[in-house]
């Protein structure tokens, strides 16, 4: 089973996440920031990678350490559990509408970590929750994940429709891409024969 479990500890935060790439979208998540957990939650629902994350911060600071550091061990344990990326499709990309709101996320599982966020909140907050950590987690799970991550909100007026939609877009298109497609025949689907970087 692809699966992998990160423990990060530094002194602003301490994460623990597990993820199993076959499984059913069930998830347990924690991390002390309600809004933040709601998307976890559908990140892992609309991808089908189980995922249990429980994270302890500096909230007393601000929410951005624990967003991101989420990002960065949620990535970590994504790229140890894809191994060497034989036999995934890799690519995949998704239209992702919410209401008045339309997304569009398109990725490669390319171990060449690059991000293009093209979304603009008209608030600062949703909740509590700041809207420009939407963006850093985004930055640091791509990078620590090793994805091509292209993400632009098409047109969208409600911040939590917009910020709902990157999310179950990426975890769509995260679904389709680390499939493993039974054409490859267990190869990893790039010429250089290898997906490390």
């Amino acid at each position: 089973m692809r699966a992998a479990k990160i423990a990060r500890s530094t002194k602003e935060t301490q994460i623990e996440v597990e993820v199993a790439l076959d499984g059913t979208g069930a998830s347990a998540i924690s991390t002390g920031v309600g809004f933040f957990d709601h998307m976890l939650d559908q990140l892992a629902r609309h991808s089908l990678i189980d995922v249990t994350l429980s994270a302890r911060g500096d909230l007393h600071i601000d929410q951005h350490h624990t967003v991101e550091d989420c990002g960065i061990a949620l990535g970590q344990a994504l790229r140890q559990a894809l191994g060497d990326r034989a036999g995934i499709a890799r690519y995949a990309d998704v239209l992702l509408p919410m209401d008045e709101t339309l997304t569009r996320v398109a990725i490669d599982v390319s171990g060449r970590p690059f991000l293009v966020f093209r979304t603009q909140f008209d608030k600062e907050k949703i909740g509590d929750f700041d809207t420009d950590l939407v963006r850093e987690f985004f930055q640091a799970f791509a990078m620590n994940a090793g994805l091509t991550l292209h993400v632009e909100t098409l047109y969208g007026l409600n911040a939590h429709h917009v910020a709902e939609s990157c999310f179950k877009g990426l975890a769509r298109a995260l679904r389709a891409a680390i499939e493993i497609d039974p054409r490859q025949k267990g190869k990893v689907p790039s010429t250089k024969g290898t997906l490390a970087g």
